[in-house]
């Protein structure tokens, strides 16, 4: 049976998501959206930050989604935990359909992030850098390696890479967390074209400017309303993994330019563009 002909009935509802990184501001965000729109969502999140794990799953308690979040323990720098996490979403909830590479580790111990000084690039750590680039690219491409075959067995799924504004690819001293995002962003354009007409998408989103995470330390900005808040993603990936977006793929969207009260076709225009840099 062809992907086009194996292709299940899709609506919010039945569906399953894996969200990396999902204990942290922008992915606890994400969770809680996606679970009051009616997805499963398997958090995926390192075994370290348990105590940030179950501040999420309490928060889906106080909300009645304690059913819909199951928690996981990943290390996206470990293929066989990327390929676990695969295989522990489909034996809670029996399936899954698509994934949220959100995981990260930005510029905390490589420099200021907002305000001050910067390390160049030849004085990091060898290994430190590393790390960043495991986390921020490679976990990104083992999670999809790992969920791309089941997706594209059911003839249906999304995938969606968190990445960040092209002037903080490339701001001065920011690296390894600007070159890692331009790389899953290269990587999001190249994917879109490799799973070109399986029935799975593969898109970009972006909150559009330092968020209020962890990332951005409270030392550096401590009036945390001047930052873009998580909440900005919310409606672009409930859209994004819904089937209101078939066909829409290769593009990157920017969360605090989505107008949630446009209907999500309309929102996309005017908050997408096309992945990469086109020329």
């Amino acid at each position: 049976m062809s992907p086009a002909e194996s292709k299940p009935t899709v609506d919010l509802k039945n569906l399953t998501v894996i969200v990396t990184g999902a204990a942290g501001a922008m992915g606890c965000a994400m969770t809680l959206g996606l679970a009051k729109a009616g997805v499963r969502v398997a958090a995926a999140e390192l075994s370290s930050r348990r105590t940030e794990t179950n501040e999420l799953l309490e928060a889906a308690r106080r909300a009645c989604l304690q059913d819909k979040i199951a928690a996981i323990d990943c290390d996206v720098s470990r293929w066989t935990d990327c390929d676990n996490a695969v295989k522990a979403a489909i034996g809670r909830f029996g399936a899954v359909h698509g994934l949220v590479n959100n995981a990260g580790i930005g510029m905390q111990g490589f420099g200021n992030v907002v305000v001050g000084k910067r390390k160049p690039f030849y004085e990091h750590d060898a290994e430190q850098w590393r790390g960043a680039i495991d986390a921020n690219f490679n976990g990104a491409f083992m999670m999809a390696k790992a969920i791309a075959p089941v997706l594209v067995a059911q003839g249906w799924g999304r995938i969606v890479n968190v990445v960040t504004s092209h002037f903080t690819m490339v701001a001065e001293g920011f690296s390894p967390y600007g070159p890692s995002k331009a790389a899953l962003e290269a990587a999001t354009v190249i994917w879109s074209k490799d799973l070109a007409h399986t029935g799975v998408t593969v898109n970009a989103l972006l909150p559009g400017g330092p968020g209020n995470s962890r990332m951005i330390p409270l030392s550096e900005v401590p009036d945390r309303s001047k930052l873009i808040q998580p909440d900005v993603m919310v409606a672009p990936i409930v859209w994004l993994m819904s089937p209101r977006s078939d066909g829409v793929t290769g593009r990157r969207f920017i969360g605090k330019e989505w107008d949630p009260a446009l209907d999500g076709a309309a929102a996309a225009q005017k908050a997408g563009a096309p992945a990469g840099w086109p020329t």
